[in-house]
């Protein structure tokens, strides 16, 4: 294992996934193991580590896959299955696979008994350079994104960047998306460095290389700020219209990858950062420019932004009626809590 961040977050990159978990799990010392997969990742990651201590057909658990399953119903299954299977304060958790078993998987684990030992081994880009790491965990409830969670950090985190072989390419770039977000909130340079690589050349091969580096920048900000009371609202930045576009498409059927959205989401957010904070509208158009080539428009009008508007305002940033976001003065300069009015957020939208 090689460990990227600090004691707040523990992540590590490894390159045998089996020997890693074996170690981990003789560390911990549980009375048993059991592994979340969703359908995809029993499919097509399981596989890659077949032969760990302790895991076997009758405490794997898994579930549905998809965003849309992220819900009460999946998250009660995995605790009637923890209790069934005899699951201890003791026992512990891995779960395998993206953004959605990452989230629900870490929520079940600090919930059942008040907490039980859980380890997120991520198989998407998306879940190895945000959704595993930091200890955010949860569910969506009421038609919101990640509305009921917990903070609670993994055991570890383990990135095992083979997996990233298992993705097709609309799921590599809903990861790129965030890696996209955290340049922004890190620095010209790393910026550049992303907004220089032509669309055609994103790879699995190019993304693997640039994963720790995207990891250490989220480390930086939870390191900083694990609960969120500051300055870690900045890796909110595209999210909170982001959420909002990802939640609408839910609901009219036609769902969006997240890291779809927040690129979506970001590129507004960077027209309110040009009114409200002078920031660069080259940086802005150049970035827009990028993001349409790779993630094309996000299909809502003018019409739906009544409904955009009521999802924002659900937005766990805000205080009261305000509408709260991220915006940078520079890049790598993220400031937090900068209140806009609706007319600002619609023009940002549909202008």
């Amino acid at each position: 294992m090689q460990p990227l961040s600090s004691k707040s977050a523990p992540v590590s990159l490894c390159t045998d996934p089996v020997a890693d978990l074996n170690e981990l799990i003789n560390k911990i010392s549980p009375d048993k193991v059991f592994l979340l997969t969703d359908e995809h990742t029993f499919l097509h990651c399981l596989p890659l580590i077949q032969g760990v201590k302790d895991i076997n057909k009758e405490q794997t658990i898994t579930i549905a896959a998809g965003d849309n399953f992220k819900n009460t119903e999946a998250l009660a299954s995995v605790w009637q299955l923890l209790s069934e299977k005899g699951a201890s304060r003791h026992s512990l958790l891995i779960n395998l696979g993206g953004g959605m078993p990452c989230d629900l998987g870490g929520f079940a684990a600090a919930t059942y008994k008040r907490g039980i030992p859980f380890i997120n081994l991520p198989t998407t880009l998306l879940s190895m350079v945000d959704a595993s790491v930091g200890g955010k965990t949860g569910i969506n409830f009421n038609g919101y994104k990640n509305e009921i969670g917990a903070f609670c950090i993994a055991d570890m985190v383990l990135i095992h960047t083979q997996f990233l072989k298992t993705l097709d390419r609309d799921n590599l770039l809903s990861g790129y998306a965030e890696m996209l977000k955290h340049a922004l909130i890190d620095s010209p340079e790393t910026l550049e460095k992303l907004l220089a690589i032509k669309p055609d050349a994103i790879s699995v091969e190019l993304l693997a290389e640039l994963v720790a580096d995207s990891v250490m920048v989220k480390d930086r900000y939870v390191e900083a700020d694990p609960l969120e009371k500051g300055i870690r609202k900045a890796l909110n930045l595209g999210h909170t219209i982001g959420h909002a576009f990802e939640s609408l498409a839910m609901k009219k059927n036609r769902p969006a990858l997240h890291g779809y959205a927040v690129a979506w989401g970001l590129i507004p957010e960077l027209k309110l950062a040009v009114a409200k904070k002078q920031f660069s509208e080259n940086i802005t158009k150049k970035t827009e420019n990028y993001i349409n080539n790779l993630y094309g428009n996000h299909g809502f009008s003018s019409e739906d932004f009544e409904d955009l508007f009521s999802l924002m305002q659900h937005d766990k940033k805000n205080r009261g009626d305000r509408i709260n976001f991220t915006l940078l003065s520079t890049v790598g300069t993220p400031e937090i809590d900068i209140n806009c009015s609706k007319e600002e957020i619609k023009s940002a939208i549909f202008d």
